[in-house]
């Protein structure tokens, strides 16, 4: 698979892009990020739950945690160093199309490995290997917006990114809920994977780096503290990060239980608590693709990203507020709406200013490498803390339940730091100077 290179438009690598690419590119890219994030998020949502669960029921939440965990510090790990790889790449291909090949094809054959796993070892081992995979083809993916997207456009594109991302998660708790079976559920998730990747691949526009471009001799110790971004030398770009781990913790915190909690607090069985899972990410998704775009549109013409990057936190903590007091089904479904709303309008609008912090063209993918740290570190956080705080909180409080409703002092705690830490990111976007 290889670039239609005749198709790519005759500038440096490293130059500031002044012209739209076309839609069919936005097209492919935004297919390609389904397969993606379906990759993602149908074994996070929903199959590795059940995977644990069948595992060892009565310790799923601890395997659960260890595997979440333990794949979330190979993410912090792999996205920059494979986003540093790939602005290094020197192939005629391009910088960032060999990554997203062997991503995808890594991807798929990490989430067959998972279909057979039955031990924990071998869904520890799958799910790190998605995970490596995964993020070597999301750094890639990422690069590309810099790369490709003038800055005036980039919160459209990010808007319909979101939507992707959105879609993927969709269709991956969908593929997930729908095909009956673990080994099934890993299986057709690969597949579309691999499917929805090949229309990028076949023209992908990459711009390979020209001989004057190419990087200095490879060197361990410089390659190394380079993923060191001095926040005194680049202040927005380290607020930009604090922001982002704040907000992505507040959600990690708010989603990764979000099975146990349909089943332990709100009482469904695993079936109906598997689908309602399905119909709150539909919902949360119908609403996130009515406000990505439009709202990313807004961001363009006003000139100005700050104010919607604070409210739209401001929005999606109030979610995590409602799970904490209200735990109920209504509530649950009226918290996944204001979610939509507060995070459609984030991840746009967050991205174009992301973008425009960024240190250097040629370090484009591992500084947004560096920046998807401050979205997998929660990963890796969040389920420790999210155990750490049910199991002290409910062995004191438990779940007590009055006239047939049930709360959970846990989850409430739980619920209530996932807003607090929520606030407190949108509040640090203030202190970003360099962006409107």
């Amino acid at each position: 698979m290889a670039a239609v290179t005749a198709t790519a438009p005759a500038r440096s690598a490293l130059a500031e892009p002044t012209t739209n690419p076309p839609v069919r590119w936005v097209v492919f890219l935004t297919i390609a990020s389904i397969g993606l994030w379906a990759g993602f998020f149908g074994p996070i949502q929903v199959l590795l739950a059940q995977q644990a669960e069948a595992i060892d029921a009565e310790h799923k939440k601890e395997i659960l945690t260890f595997v979440l965990g333990l794949g979330a510090f190979v993410s912090v790990v792999c996205n920059p160093v494979f986003g540093a790889f790939s602005d290094r790449t020197t192939l005629r291909a391009g910088r960032r199309l060999p990554w997203v090949v062997a991503g995808a094809l890594g991807g798929a054959l990490s989430l067959l490995l998972l279909s057979v796993a039955d031990s924990v070892v071998v869904m520890a081992l799958g799910w790190c290997g998605v995970q490596a995979a995964l993020n070597a083809m999301l750094a890639a993916v990422t690069a590309t917006i810099p790369d490709q997207v003038p800055v005036g456009t980039r919160g459209r594109v990010g808007g319909v990114l979101a939507i992707a991302q959105t879609v993927g998660v969709v269709g991956g708790v969908g593929i997930a809920s729908a095909t009956g079976s673990i080994a099934a559920g890993y299986v057709v998730t690969a597949a579309v994977l691999v499917l929805l990747t090949l229309p990028y691949c076949f023209d992908a526009r990459d711009l390979a780096l020209a001989p004057g471009e190419h990087p200095p001799p490879f060197d361990w110790g410089a390659f190394a503290t380079g993923f060191w971004v001095s926040p005194r030398t680049y202040p927005d770009f380290a607020w930009a990060w604090l922001t982002r781990f704040l907000v992505n913790l507040g959600n990690a915190l708010g989603l990764l239980y979000l099975l146990y909690y349909m089943q332990d607090v709100l009482g469904f069985d695993q079936d109906d608590a598997a689908d309602r899972v399905f119909l709150l990410t539909g919902i949360y998704a119908a609403v996130l693709m009515a406000t990505a775009v439009a709202f990313g549109i807004w961001s363009d013409r006003s000139g100005r990203r700050k104010v919607f990057v604070i409210w739209s936190g401001l929005v999606g903590s109030v979610a995590s507020l409602l799970l904490a007091v209200g735990q109920s089904w209504p509530t649950t479904v009226l918290a996944a709406i204001l979610m939509g709303v507060g995070y459609g309008i984030y991840t746009s609008v967050d991205f174009a200013m992301i973008t425009q912090v960024l240190p250097r063209a040629d370090d484009r993918a591992k500084d947004l490498g560096v920046i998807n740290i401050a979205n997998a570190l929660p990963q890796v956080f969040a389920p420790f803390i999210a155990a750490l705080v049910l199991i002290v909180v409910e062995a004191t409080g438990g779940v007590t339940e009055t006239n047939g409703d049930r709360f959970s002092v846990g989850y409430c705690v739980l619920y209530l730091s996932a807003f607090l830490v929520a606030v407190l990111g949108s509040v640090f976007v203030t202190r970003i100077r360099s962006v409107r």
